[in-house]
This record gives C-alpha cells, structure tokens and sequence, in this order.
C-alpha cells in the first residue's frame, strides 16, 4: 500500500519584495484507498501544496520533508516524480499543439511503465474510458485540450488518470468550471480510480458540491499556509453551513 508523507513542509514564492512564505508548516500523511478533501478560502496555500508536490520551479521549498513509500520526492525532478507514481490534475490544464490526445497518452504510458502498451489493448482501454467519460471518440485524434472547453480539459485530466493509474492522484479544484453534468461524469471518473483501493486521492476544491459526489474519508482546512482543523465529510457540511469566518478571524 502506497503512502505519501508530508512533514512539517515550508514553501515560499519569490517576489519582487523577496521570499514569501506560502505554505507555514504542512503535516499530511495519504494512503492508497483514502480520499483526503483540501479545503479552505483562497490564498490559502492548497494549489501551492499540490504544484510543490509536482516540482513547479516557481515553488521553494524552505523545510520539511515529503516521502512517497520512504523515497525522498524533493529531490526527484519532475518527470521521477510522476514516474515514482505522482499525478497532477491541474486547475487549469494547458494546451499542447501538435501533439494529439492519444500520442499524449500512449507516450506518457510508455514513460511509466518502461515499455509501449499492446496496441490492442491499450485502444480497447482508451476507447473505453473515453466513453465513460462521454468524450468523443474524435478527440483521441485533436491536438491536447486545443480548443477545448473547460469541461472538455477536466474530463481529458480525469482520462489521463483512469489511465496512467498513480500512486498517488493529486486534483487541483477539478470541480472548478464545470456544470452539473460535468461535475458528474468527472466525479465518476475520480470514484472509478477510488475503487481499485491502489490510489490516494488529494482533492482540493473550494465547494462542497463535488464532496457530494466523492466522499471523503478526511476533510482538511487550510488557513493561511497551515491545516487549521481536520475532520471528517462532517466538518466539509460544516464549513457549506458555516463557511470559513471563524478560521479566518483566528488567522
């Protein structure tokens, strides 16, 4: 069973003022089979979190350690991590010219397991999550997320993980822009992962609406660069109620 382990974790971002701390001392541990929600207002550090696990250049990490089954992550580049097991759904996911969605794919797969899939096979299992996804058979051949819209992008992040199948699934607010229907059929995607019991899964979103659909085993608030309270799918019906008032006038 996988686990990723984070302790006592510090990052800041250069500005134009000097090193800005972000993230204030993160303790998370997430084990294959568990869903852990990150929640809490805006700036306060949960896409910083997911894009320093990623190994975004732009982040400095300042102290703390991060262990992905005892091997050190911050001192893997970026494409070791993901080949270690690390997955990024990004918020806003870029586009790719000239590269289309199933040389993405079958390169990145490639990558991962040191071999080419079986053609055979490997078309089988595209066209299928595909069609659970609702996605177009025709966008296995359009260059990656090139004129998609926004839901179109989240399911394609959703396909790459039924795919590639990570250690560990970071989703950076994969909820963020999408209608009702969308927000179903990506929440689907995300439990299909969540089934095999060999993913953890980080969700960071703002809104309780997508925890509706993905039940999470723990609810984390960040505040201010720290987890300021961690519970249950309770606390995220409290924070629907209640909001994050009473974090923010302790921070």
């Amino acid at each position: 069973m996988s686990t990723l382990e984070i302790r006592d974790l510090h990052v800041s971002v250069e500005t134009k003022e000097g090193a800005k701390p972000i993230l204030r001392g993160v303790d998370l541990t997430i084990s294959a089979g568990q869903t852990h929600a990150i929640m809490g207002p805006n700036g306060s550090g949960k896409s910083t979190l997911a894009y320093s696990l990623a190994g975004h250049p732009k982040y400095q990490i300042t102290g703390g350690t991060v262990l992905l089954d005892g091997e050190d992550v911050l001192a893997m580049t970026v494409d070791e991590r993901a080949r270690a097991g690390m997955f990024l759904a990004m918020q806003y996911p870029v586009e790719v010219p000239g590269v289309t969605v199933s040389n993405f794919l079958r390169t990145a797969k490639t990558a991962l397991d040191g071999q080419a899939p079986a053609l055979r096979h490997w078309v089988k299992d595209v066209k299928t999550a595909m069609e659970q996804l609702r996605m177009d058979p025709a966008f296995a051949d359009r260059n990656v997320n090139e004129g998609f819209s926004g839901g179109e992008k989240k399911r394609h992040e959703i396909l790459q993980m039924e795919l590639l199948a990570p250690k560990i699934a970071i989703l950076d607010e994969t909820d963020s822009g999408l209608d009702v229907d969308a927000l179903r059929i990506v929440s689907e995607g995300i439990n299909r992962v969540r089934e095999s019991g060999d993913v953890g899964v980080m969700l960071i979103t703002h809104y309780t609406r997508i925890l509706r659909y993905v039940q999470p085993d723990f609810v984390h608030v960040f505040v201010d660069g720290r987890i300021a309270e961690e519970g249950g799918p309770e606390l995220a019906e409290q924070l629907e109620a209640e909001g994050y008032d009473r974090f923010l006038a302790k921070a």
